[in-house]
């Protein structure tokens, strides 16, 4: 994904990022179980309100809606919190998308999504992208938690591609985000089995600032924040249960 447009000038190349450490050196610290409340500024507050709404464009130039044309419940909507986001793949393989706290922390979320990477790079280049993963609600698990359901049905710009599906962080996320501590936000490769297969091996990966924000307890949307606050592609992640 270095040739990402959107992100000319932030790309990171393999030795920018840091020498692959040994699998035993990681040094990412668990997630925090508490959540940190910070005040709510008014502001701050509408903006979030009003940025989980639909882009509404004119008949002749429509956008494709979220899937069922279901949107996230805003009614209950707080101020967003700001998370770190990393899509990390094989240019051949299945994007991953991982959540942490901060680029120190081991991932509370990963989501294998129903995407390749090249696709979803060729996706960003063009513009907007909005991926919208869905899942049905059933009693016998009402207690679960939005981000732990296992299983979602995937959208992307309205269309339905698949499946993602939650799992465990392995040992390969792990080396990758430990790879990636020291870098922020930015897109670039990092080596893999490039030996074996050539420039198809690497991978890709790009990071950045989310904001996240829960709408209901049925209802949470992350967006990206661009490097420069102008330009810079635009993704929104929609985690929806119906």
């Amino acid at each position: 994904m270095a040739d990402i447009s959107p992100f000319k000038g932030l790309e990171t190349s393999a030795s920018d990022a840091a020498s692959a450490p040994p699998a035993h050196a990681l040094s990412l610290v668990q997630p925090s179980t508490k959540k940190k409340r910070k005040p709510v500024k008014v502001f701050r507050l509408l903006r979030s309100v009003f940025r989980s709404f639909p882009i509404i464009t004119p008949a002749a130039c429509k956008f494709p809606a979220l899937p069922r044309g279901r949107l996230p419940d805003t009614r209950t909507s707080a101020a967003g919190s700001r998370i770190t986001g990393t899509l990390f793949g094989y240019r051949k393989g299945r994007v991953s998308f991982s959540i942490q706290e901060n680029s120190g922390i081991v991932p509370s979320l990963v989501v294998e999504l129903a995407m390749v990477t090249n696709v979803l790079q060729k996706e960003m280049s063009l513009g907007l992208v909005r991926i919208a993963l869905e899942c049905e609600k059933q009693i016998q698990r009402e207690k679960i938690k939005l981000l732990e359901e296992p299983l979602w049905t995937m959208y992307s710009n309205g269309k339905k591609i698949g499946y993602g599906v939650k799992r465990d962080a392995t040992e390969e996320d792990l080396h990758v985000m430990e790879v990636l501590k020291a870098v922020p936000m930015g897109a670039g490769v990092l080596p893999g089995r490039s030996e074996a297969e050539g420039p198809e091996g690497e991978m890709a990966y790009i990071r950045a600032h989310f904001e996240h924000i829960v709408g209901s307890k049925d209802s949470e949307t992350l967006y990206m924040l661009s490097p420069d606050k102008n330009n810079g592609p635009e993704l929104s992640i929609f985690f929806v249960r119906v």
